[in-house]
């Protein structure tokens, strides 16, 4: 092979690799000097790799200088217009109704497609030979942002206007190529060959140097200049640049027809003076950032680099979460039930045969059968769910350690650090693993989720002890919304050739617009989908993280491919203790841990939101007990199968915290209480869990909650107490037992408050809470909230003396918080940050 040049196709995508020549294939009659040679002798054009056109290094050059002539001529006067002009086009084209912006931009861009990400929809109306024998729908692949529906909206264009202005066409070389993945990938757009030549991008801005073709036998890195993205193979270049032509003569367009009364030879000229830079913000959601809304934006947005910090703050966000439901689980009987039959309406069992009957785990004498699988899958969800959130967050801080580590080695220029780099990889690999079997838990609960099961069916089993389940879709057509919806989530559960092609960040991100954009998706997604859909949407953040991690991005896939054999082994070494906690019911206690946890026979039982009486009161200490005997029975099945190796698991961390479970105290007769004294169901207390206890029985413990106001060490008028050294590893209860806060509110936000850490009285309970009331009461406290996909908003810190930040889940689909959940998301806060009730108090200034 030596002497011999195999073509390359573009780094950047793994799915433009070929299989080249082993040393059992016949290659004897290829001329190496001609590539069109080879790529018949592997078979381009035949159905599997297209047959590229190629295309002599003159041509290349001659239409690279007509593109970035007319390119950087269009963004020079790009930037003098907006120098000139900014605030008065923002101000018009803010004023004008949508109906006058899709007309100014039909006139820009005759026949602009209609819908967001019009690539999608081309994809789905053909097929592979269409796309392959000449697609119809070329433009939608090349341009997918030029689309009505995203442009149309009040501040998309301004974005775009403003960020290819302010940069120069270089800096979104790479980002217009990644633009027309789907394009490439399905060979809608088949690019042009020119071998040994690299077209040059980088940190150019002149007709004779951007664009530029060098040849790899003229410079010695011309070649590397493919792997660090300053260029890129000469038919992927020549696309790029008609792609940015058309781009920067739209939006200089859009320019003339907003500022329609200047001529367009005035416009750039001296007669108008320039103006200071205008700052734009984007698009929001109800006044607050959106994951949804961000991923929208970011094809009219300059290219950003990897944000540990952000990804670390979800990631522990999401592994915060994780523990609060366990915790609950184990504290609350009415949570564990709720989450039991919830776990349950989602299981294929429960969905009707093609025969209108019912699967046979339903029938008398076999139920137990079905609660196994149904609370064994709830608590192997829960507790693999914290392990893997605890472990991606541990690696995200080692990530972001050996960045400032490295940080003056590092440089686009250079290779990664070794460390660095395996790092990287092994987070690439868990992030992938995560992915992989939250996808797995999509395809077996989306088609019972009882709002997705009208369009599905469940074939009667051969045999009635099998486990096996075959599903399979309904012959009605769902409408348009559905049909959508299902498709996209059919691409992501089959995790097959069309999830490859179209690339998992867009479809998640595709899956996030619909649901933020069409009420009728909210509609079909029960809250148990709504957190698949949040889990996949941090795996495809942390994805989309790493991709844009360039120059070093385009080499992971290739490395990881080199290091599988040693991440698998690596991986599963790491995981091996997880299999316990995910099978925490077997054993020889198995059937009776069945029997106390089914939530039959009002075993959990819990008028948490009933006035307390002796008789309520009864009932939840009832219900508590039942609880506790079902979780000791749980602890006692992990101690004896994992030992000391629960010690090396998150979940085994969790448990020897020292926390405490919060339990009704006894009844006392209302004319035996103080006048002055209210009842106080978090009185009792216990702890979490017995597994690093020597005790054979839980003690129990009175919190004198006037005492713990009394040794409070400082008072502050806003936000949390500071936190010293002294106090780092201290948990929530602690520091608050050292200083008292206080939170000055407004009337609309204490009533939250009041809500959450609601005390029981005998004769009421509060009502509901708005879901608007409850972003502003957090406002108010110091919190900033962003929606992220699915239900999840996740609240960070921004006026309080803390760091980590909570996600809660926006109530679906009434908008408002019952009580019990208004409760709960009282209580994590108190295990969060240690708020109680009497923190909250009216702002009676009225600021």
């Amino acid at each position: 092979m030596a002497g011999r040049s195999i073509p390359r196709f573009d780094p950047f995508n793994e799915e433009h690799t070929m299989d080249l020549p082993g040393a059992d294939d016949d290659f004897s009659g290829i001329d190496w000097n001609d590539p069109a040679s080879f790529f018949n002798a592997i078979g381009a054009g035949s159905g599997g790799l297209p047959m590229p056109k190629m295309i002599s290094a003159k041509e290349v050059k001659k239409q690279s200088k007509q593109h970035s002539t007319r390119i950087l001529k269009d963004w020079n006067l790009l930037k003098a217009i907006l120098d000139r002009h900014e605030p008065t086009i923002h101000r018009r084209w803010l004023k004008k109704t949508r109906n006058q912006r899709v007309a100014l931009l039909l006139a820009a861009w005759p026949n602009m497609p209609a819908a967001h990400r019009p690539d999608f929809l081309a994809f789905r109306k053909e097929t592979v030979s269409q796309r392959e024998q000449g697609t119809k729908f070329k433009e939608a692949y090349m341009w997918p942002c030029i689309n009505l529906e995203d442009l149309s909206k009040p501040k998309a264009l301004l974005l775009f206007l403003q960020a290819r202005a302010q940069s120069s066409p270089g800096a979104f070389a790479m980002a217009d190529h990644d633009a027309m993945r789907l394009g490439f990938v399905s060979k809608a757009i088949v690019a042009t060959f020119l071998n040994e030549h690299t077209l040059m991008f980088t940190n150019r801005e002149t007709p004779e140097t951007y664009g530029e073709l060098i040849a790899w036998d003229d410079h010695p890195d011309a070649f590397q200049w493919l792997h660090m993205q300053k260029g890129m193979h000469p038919g992927y270049g020549l696309v790029v640049l008609e792609v940015q032509e058309k781009i920067f003569g739209f939006l200089v367009e859009c320019c003339k027809r907003i500022m329609h009364e200047i001529p367009p030879a005035e416009l750039s000229g001296n007669k108008y003076p320039v103006q200071p830079g205008t700052t734009l913000t984007g698009e929001t959601l109800n006044g607050f950032d959106s994951l949804a809304v961000m991923a929208s934006e970011s094809p009219y947005r300059k290219p950003v680099s990897m944000d540990l910090l952000r990804l670390e703050s979800v990631i522990a966000a999401k592994k915060a979460a994780a523990e609060d439901h366990i915790w609950a689980m184990r504290e609350d009987p009415g949570y564990f039930s709720d989450a039991v039959l919830e776990s349950r309406d989602h299981r294929q069992e429960m969905m009707q045969d093609t025969n209108g009957k019912s699967h046979p785990l339903l029938s008398p004498g076999r139920e137990s059968v079905l609660w196994y699988r149904i609370i064994g899958n709830l608590l192997a969800r829960a507790h693999i769910s914290l392990e893997i959130w605890s472990e991606l967050l541990t690696q995200v801080k080692g990530l972001r350690a050996l960045q400032v580590k490295y940080q003056n080695e590092i440089s686009p220029d250079s290779d990664l650090p070794e460390e660095y780099l395996n790092a990287l990889l092994t987070f690439h690999h868990y992030i992938k693993q995560g992915a992989k079997g939250t996808k797995g838990e999509l395809k077996h609960v989306a088609v019972a989720s009882p709002p997705l099961r009208q369009f599905y069916e469940r074939t009667p089993p051969r045999d009635t002890n099998s486990n096996m389940i075959q599903v399979r879709s309904r012959s009605t057509k769902p409408e348009k919304t559905a049909a959508e919806l299902l498709w996209l989530l059919r691409v992501l559960w089959e995790d097959g050739q069309d999830l490859s092609v179209i690339g998992f960040t867009n479809i998640v991100d595709e899956l996030g617009r619909l649901i933020q954009s069409e009420t009728k998706t909210k509609d079909l997604l029960s809250s148990y989908m709504m957190d698949i859909v949040s889990d996949l949407s941090v795996f495809s953040e942390a994805t989309r993280q790493l991709n844009i991690y360039q120059p070093w991005a385009a080499g992971f896939e290739d490395a990881l491919v080199d290091k599988e054999d040693e991440l698998q082994k690596a991986f599963a070494r790491r995981t091996a203790d997880w299999s316990i906690l995910m099978s925490v019911l077997d054993g020889p206690s198995q059937a009776k841990l069945i029997r106390l946890g089914e939530p039959n026979d009002r075993k959990f039982y819990y008028p948490i939101d009933r006035p307390r009486t002796k008789e309520s009161t009864q009932s939840l200490q009832s219900a508590e007990s039942n609880l506790d005997s079902f979780w000791s029975g749980v602890d006692k099945n992990m101690r004896v199968r994992m030992s000391e190796n629960l010690d090396r698991t998150a979940l085994g961390a969790l448990l020897s915290r020292h926390r405490i479970l919060q339990r009704t105290p006894d009844w006392v007769e209302p004319d035996r209480q103080r006048k002055d004294q209210k009842m106080d169901i978090q009185a009792i207390t216990m702890p979490l869990s017995e597994i690093y206890l020597d005790l054979q029985q839980r003690t129990e413990r009175t919190i004198d909650r006037g005492e713990r106001t009394a040794r409070a060490a400082k008072v502050k008028t806003r936000g949390v107490a500071e936190s010293s050294s002294q106090n780092a590893n201290a948990t929530p209860q602690d520091l608050s037992l050292e200083s008292a806060t206080r939170f000055l509110l407004d009337a609309r936000s204490l009533k939250v408050f009041r809500t959450l850490f609601y005390t029981p009285s005998l004769t009421a309970t509060p009502g509901e809470v708005p879901w608007t009331d409850f972003l502003h009461a957090m406002v108010g406290t110091g919190f900033m909230p962003e929606k992220l996909y699915g239900s999840v908003w996740q609240f960070r810190p921004t006026k309080l003396d803390v760091e980590r930040s909570i996600q809660f889940h926006e109530p679906h689909p009434s908008g408002k918080l019952p009580y019990k959940t208004a409760r709960r998301y009282g209580r994590r806060l108190n295990r969060a940050y240690g708020w109680e009730g009497n923190m909250f108090v009216a702002n009676e200034s009225g600021a």
